[in-house]
């Protein structure tokens, strides 16, 4: 088991952002990305619908073997993450926005958190907020378009500064000193949003982004499993999307995503088709 790869998905390509931290935390793993772009966006879509997309896909990569499988959505964390383990024997771990640690950090005692309408209404996140809300304000701000601006590289950076203005500016307008980054799309233009936010000077906002936290789960599931690949040679990480083999040119399309996962993973890598 322990040369087996851990699975890791997401509904585009914002779960990279939780692989790069899994890939410094253990170099020596082997991963498999798997991208659900034909359905994606995920904030928009119903339960039944997520847990529908977390099952096909689960169900790929345990058929690939993986000793453990990484939910690194927020949004099907929270639609689908029980589901999965009521489905599998292997450990599932999910993600969910840092709001601990924010309260902690907060000096104005105003929380700011960036996600998907369907994260922000789901059960498991009203939650969340009902346990920390008494002793911090929180504002919850929906951020429709932003993942699908990600999804589509250097090529939508102009649309991604303006949507960050539009959903950073109430926020900071209330005193938010801190933002949570409920989605693991955001990390992935961390820079955009410092950016974003020194122009409207709140240069010294905290950006709370828990794919370290993430990966040290992921860490303590596979020593508890006794898990860890025991090789001292640097892991393989193999990428896979949905929406290639339905495209008109799938060899096209193919090497679009290639150029869009590169660009965020800071080096050239290819994108292999996964049936819709």
């Amino acid at each position: 088991m322990s040369n087996q790869p851990t699975g890791v998905f997401d509904s585009g390509i914002g779960g990279l952002s939780t692989l790069r931290e899994l890939r410094r935390q253990l170099p020596h793993e082997h991963f498999l990305y798997v991208a659900d772009l034909a359905w994606s966006p995920y904030g928009n879509k119903s339960v039944a619908l997520l847990q529908e997309r977390a099952a096909h896909l689960g169900d790929f990569l345990v058929q690939r073997e993986s000793k453990a499988i990484v939910v690194a959505c927020n949004t099907a964390t929270a639609a689908a993450v029980h589901p999965l383990r009521e489905r599998y024997t292997l450990p599932i771990i999910g993600v969910e926005p840092g709001i601990k640690p924010a309260i902690t950090r907060t000096l104005s005692g105003v929380v700011g958190i960036l996600a998907t309408q369907r994260t922000i209404d789901s059960e498991k996140f009203q939650a969340l907020i009902s346990q920390f809300s008494q002793e911090t304000e929180i504002i919850l701000q929906p951020c429709p378009g932003l993942a699908e601006a990600i999804d589509e590289g250097q090529h939508q950076s102009a649309l991604r500064a303006q949507l960050l203005r539009h959903f950073t500016a109430p926020l900071l307008a209330r005193g938010a000193d801190t933002l949570v980054l409920g989605c693991t799309h955001y990390p992935l233009i961390m820079a955009e949003i410092r950016e974003s936010l020194a122009a409207q000077g709140h240069a010294n906002v905290q950006l709370i982004d828990t794919s370290e936290a993430i990966a040290r789960q992921v860490v303590r599931q596979l020593e508890r499993n006794h898990s860890l690949n025991q090789e001292n040679t640097r892991g393989t990480v193999q990428f896979f999307s949905t929406d290639i083999a339905t495209a008109e040119n799938p060899e096209q399309r193919a090497k679009v995503l290639s150029e869009v996962f590169s660009y965020y993973w800071g080096e050239t890598i290819s994108v292999a088709a996964l049936p819709d």
